[in-house]
């Protein structure tokens, strides 16, 4: 019956944004004239407003669509919760507390319909910045088409006016010695810019877009991941499932339930044990301890923190599963169970009888709360997540195995692609700004909605998460508002990947990597630039020109 509900809300959700898009084309078509006439500042204002009141109930639908049966007060705590975070979660994110909030249409805005089968990653390297859907470099297809959309549709940007649009940006020596980027028409998935797309960079953290589309694929955006609590005789054991959000909240709830279980099996004392088996490997990042990720295992509460904090660095335990298990005997113990010495590791065995049991909230929002923060911990676990789906050991290397594996079946371009880890802080991690541009594109199939989360989670720039603190200023950046990217960050590595929709009303997905940069302050500025012309940019040849 539940699923049945679901079935019906999404498709009617699915109606509702076809008729809204179809509305939206054809006011866009009449207003094309006098919307090239405008200033840019006025084209935002513009957007903004319109988009806002025509998607608005759209969003809504979808918004309900993708809920389906979840527990929506969960789902409402979780985003109150990535709601209270000042961004600086991933390893050197430093959003300022604070920011401007975004009206909720920002940050879920669907693509244009049309044929997003082909794929045409195109993934060339320097000298082919005029590159098309075809590979041949040429930009006929990106020029001449209407990029598989209905008749009437505005056609997408021409290669040759974006290569000349963002050569001079992305040549600034603020961004570093190396440059990359990649810019796809959601719409049609064509090629439309590349430069050097297909060369491998360190991602830093947008390696977790990979991360978050595996899991997706693997798993189902409604998954949850489970706590349980066993029992085997006078032993009480607490079984981690590899959910990083669990709180003392919930370790408080597991223990009621525990002790009335125990209640009524006439047991007042127990052993207390922990089992984090379903993990395998170290628990060290390759990076060491760090106040960005806690060891990974597959119990810990607050994701390790030592202090009240829930986002952003902070000090960590050695030893989350302990500090875990140590929470839980405590709210055993106020529930009046007595417990005979402390917690000890144990592994459970698989006949023990379920006492109590926790979930965490679906997937879907834990891949929102992931990516609109940069949440380290939350992509580790989800990397791990996508190995036990595929039958891989849930360990570092399991996990980039089964990443790599999952995506593939997406036919993405994987090609010189490592996934050492979920999070990006590893340098080792390799992926082309071709492989960003063509998960993006994925996500934005109308035929994916498992996918949404990705596009739902991007920070909003100037608004949310890791983008809240930049494309500011007096007047503030043109992309304000209307980019929504993955940032990633690491010492000498910049790089952002995300959507836009551009003064024509196309939605475009992009992917800049850069490294050797000095002044990481001035190569997000160039990165954000690069971006907010995307988005005030019709970026088509003039009838002089061709």
């Amino acid at each position: 019956m539940v699923v049945d509900t679901a079935s019906k809300v999404r498709d009617t959700a699915n109606r509702a944004y076809r008729a809204a898009v179809r509305a939206l084309r054809t006011v866009n078509h009449r207003a094309r004239q006098r919307w090239r006439a405008t200033t840019p500042h006025e084209r935002q204002t513009v957007r903004l407003t319109a988009v806002a009141a025509a998607l608005g109930l759209v969003i809504s639908a979808v918004t309900v669509g993708a809920a389906g049966p979840w527990d929506s007060g969960q789902r409402t705590a979780e985003r109150a919760r990535a709601a209270g975070a000042d961004g600086r979660s991933g390893t050197d994110h430093t959003g300022e507390p604070g920011g401007p909030t975004a009206a909720p249409v920002l940050a879920a805005t669907g693509p244009l319909p049309g044929n997003r089968k082909a794929d045409g990653a195109g993934g060339g390297s320097g000298g082919g910045s005029r590159q098309d859907g075809d590979g041949d470099g040429d930009g006929d297809d990106a020029a001449a088409g209407t990029g598989g959309g209905p008749a009437g549709q505005v056609p997408p940007p021409t290669a040759s006016a974006l290569a000349d649009t963002l050569e001079p940006l992305l040549g600034e020596p603020s961004l570093g010695a190396v440059r990359s980027a990649s810019v796809v028409d959601a719409a049609s998935g064509r090629q439309l810019y590349t430069e050097r797309s297909g060369a491998p960079a360190t991602p830093a953290s947008t390696v977790k877009l990979a991360t978050a589309v595996a899991a997706l694929t693997a798993r189902g955006a409604d998954h949850r991941i489970t706590t349980r609590v066993v029992g085997e005789g006078s032993r009480v054991t607490l079984v981690g499932g590899g959910d990083p959000t669990l709180t003392p909240e919930a370790l408080g709830d597991l223990a009621k339930k525990t002790a009335g279980a125990l209640r009524k099996a006439g047991t007042r004392t127990v052993r207390l044990g922990y089992d984090t088996s379903r993990y395998r490997g170290t628990d060290q990042h390759p990076i060491g301890p760090n106040e960005n990720l806690a060891p990974v295992t597959a119990l810990m509460v607050d994701e390790g923190r030592l202090d009240s904090s829930d986002h952003g660095p902070a000090p960590r335990t050695d030893d989350p599963a302990g500090q875990a298990a140590e929470e839980f005997g405590k709210r055993l113990e106020a529930e009046g169970v007595e417990l005979a010495g402390p917690a000890k590791a144990h592994t459970a065995a698989g006949g023990a009888k379920r006492l109590a049991a926790h979930r965490s909230a679906p997937l879907g929002a834990l891949v929102e709360r992931m990516l609109t923060h940069s949440d380290n911990d939350i992509a580790e676990a989800l990397a791990r997540q996508t190995a036990l789906a595929t039958g891989e050991e849930a360990s570092f290397e399991g996990a980039g195995r089964a990443v790599e594996r999952t995506l593939r079946r997406l036919d993405v371009p994987l090609k010189g692609a490592v996934f050492a880890d979920g999070s990006g802080l590893d340098r080792t991690d390799k992926v082309t700004p071709a492989l960003l541009t063509r998960l993006l594109v994925r996500a934005a199939d109308p035929d994916r909605p498992e996918l949404r989360g990705i596009l739902t989670g991007l920070p909003v720039a100037g608004f949310t998460g890791t983008l809240g603190s930049r494309y500011g200023g007096e007047r503030g950046e043109p992309g304000a508002g209307l980019v929504r990217a993955k940032t990633g960050t690491l010492t000498g590595v910049n790089t952002l990947a995300g959507t836009v929709v551009d003064a024509d009303g196309r939605m475009l997905a992009f992917a800049f990597m850069t490294s050797g940069a000095k002044d990481p302050g001035a190569a997000e500025a160039g990165l954000d630039r690069l971006a907010s012309t995307l988005a005030n940019c019709g970026c088509r040849d003039s009838p002089s020109t061709g």
